[in-house]
């Protein structure tokens, strides 16, 4: 990785940023982009009811699960390495997923593509962190990327309905092909060489494999509480299991750290106040955010009687209102700081999916329950994200921002599965025996109700978490030199997250 001359960030071309979109993009649309097509896809290959979920499912799990992986396995083999090979993944089984002619080849290419976004998300955060100096230029960077994560989730449901409506299933899953080719043409313009030292830590494999079972298993557990009830003995063995082997992986990393071994997570980087914080934020917005797009949907489908194609446009305000959002952190992060960012944001979100509770119902409009609501809460999400960002990877070195955003984005991840599992039970509980557009309408009234709960306690987390405001963003930072963990080890620094010789503050 080449410095520049003046002895900045190293320099970077000018398909950077546009690549790093486009991933960021391309893996939160996938999580969506399947929901609306589901029913073609049923009936097309033949899927029992109740298997029907696990296109949506595999996903989840398997990009959930291999998150941390792949944020560390970019600071170890490359940046670069890894993001062409997460590509080649994701397109590859994109293709396959397309040709799919039963369930089981849909359900395995959908775990493939996952394996494949694990790969990509952690690089993208990873390469704006170390290519773009703090304050205003870093900013922007960090709201484009927030904005093409929130925009890739929104859009995929619109484009899901399109797709499906005009060009049927399979185009939601061969629409990722020409994406993914543009996108590898450009990497090698766009994304600097790798270049390795010779003192390179080796991958902490007993962390990688308890880290990837055991949210793996975690997420398995969450996903299927719909099917097996929280009070199941499934749901209660493999929940036990997940804890067992994540407090496997705390302990082993603990002593990996103690004897320098370089760890796949390194526990003192959540000593650092806004980057614990900004995951504890992260985890709580993504389970309100992800529960509420998804009952955004059921609500227009189930209750307002709208076809996939005007499901996807009723989106429409909520894209524009994450760019709005994005625009303004954009604009004040380096006034007024990540913290008060976080919280307005937090609230704001909060406000929008309350006003979401009280205006859903059997005679909703688009007007009256849609439109404000959504305008409401997608700016306060949209305001989020450039300070998540930048306080999850707060005083980072260069050789562990791979780690910092796989931490990143597996809070995310896993954050959109609890929230998802608790409120589809909150809902159909609120629901009850009735079936009919009312009772529906009661239910995903409540569900929305925990969502704006969900948001609150983020934004109060942050306020007692995140501590008082850092240094000023406006001062450049430059990546450190990459070291021997050893040498990280010996110094008196660590135990409190500092990085030797380099002072640096920001904060997800």
């Amino acid at each position: 990785m080449t410095h520049s001359p003046t002895g900045g960030p190293p320099a970077r071309g000018p398909l950077l940023l546009p690549v790093l979109l486009t991933v960021q993009f391309l893996v939160s649309l996938d999580m969506s982009v399947v929901n609306i097509a589901l029913p073609d896809m049923g009936a097309d290959l033949g899927f029992a009811p109740e298997s029907l979920t696990w296109v949506v499912n595999a996903y989840a799990l398997a990009f959930g699960g291999l998150l941390m992986l792949g944020g560390r396995l970019a600071d170890l083999m490359g940046r670069r390495r890894t993001l062409v090979a997460g590509f080649v993944v994701f397109g590859a089984a994109s293709l396959a997923g397309g040709l799919a002619q039963d369930p089981g080849q849909l359900v395995t290419a959908r775990a493939v593509q996952g394996a494949g976004a694990a790969a990509l998300a952690p690089v993208a955060l990873a390469l704006i962190t170390v290519h773009y100096a703090q304050g205003k230029e870093r900013a922007r960077a960090l709201g484009l990327w927030g904005a093409s994560g929130a925009l890739g989730g929104a859009v995929g449901i619109m484009a899901g309905g399109l797709l499906t409506d005009w060009v049927g299933w399979r185009s939601v899953m061969l629409v990722n092909v020409p994406v993914v080719l543009a996108a590898l043409a450009a990497v090698r313009p766009g994304i600097p060489a790798d270049r390795r030292g010779a003192d390179a830590p080796r991958l902490d494999v007993a962390g990688a494999l308890l880290v990837t079972a055991g949210t793996s298993v975690l997420v398995l557990g969450l996903v299927r509480t719909e099917t097996e009830g929280w009070g199941s003995a499934a749901t209660a063995g493999t929940l036990a299991a997940a804890a067992a082997l994540l407090g496997a992986f705390c302990a082993v990393e603990m002593r990996g750290e103690r004897r320098g071994r370089g760890p796949l997570l390194r526990l003192g980087l959540l000593t650092r106040r806004p980057v614990l914080s900004a995951n504890v934020f992260a985890l709580l917005m993504s389970s309100g955010q992800f529960a509420a797009f998804y009952f955004t949907s059921l609500y227009l489908q189930e209750v307002m009687a709208y076809g996939p194609t005007r499901a996807g446009a009723a989106f429409l305000p909520f894209c524009a209102g994450i760019v709005a959002g994005t625009v303004v952190a954009t604009r004040t992060v380096g006034r007024v700081g990540e913290r008060a960012l976080l919280v307005a944001g937090g609230l704001l979100g909060a406000a929008g999916f309350g006003w979401f509770a009280l205006a859903v119902g059997a005679g909703g409009t688009f007007a009256g329950s849609i439109l404000g609501p959504s305008l409401v809460a997608s700016v306060g999400i949209g305001m989020c994200f450039v300070p998540l960002g930048t306080a999850a990877t707060a005083g980072v070195a260069a050789e562990e921002t791979g780690m910092a955003s796989g931490l990143l984005n597996s809070s995310r991840q896993l954050g959109g599965s609890i929230g998802l599992a608790v409120l589809v039970t909150v809902a159909s509980s609120a629901t009850g025996a009735g079936g009919g557009p009312g009772a529906l309408a009661d239910g995903y009234a409540a569900a929305f109700g925990v969502a704006a709960g969900l948001l609150v306690a983020a934004a109060l987390a942050t306020a007692v978490l995140h501590g008082r405001r850092t240094a000023a963003l406006s001062a450049p930072t430059l990546p450190r030199p990459a070291e021997t963990y050893e040498s990280e080890k010996t110094s008196k620094n660590l135990g409190e997250g500092v990085d030797p010789g380099v002072s640096r503050s920001t904060h997800q």
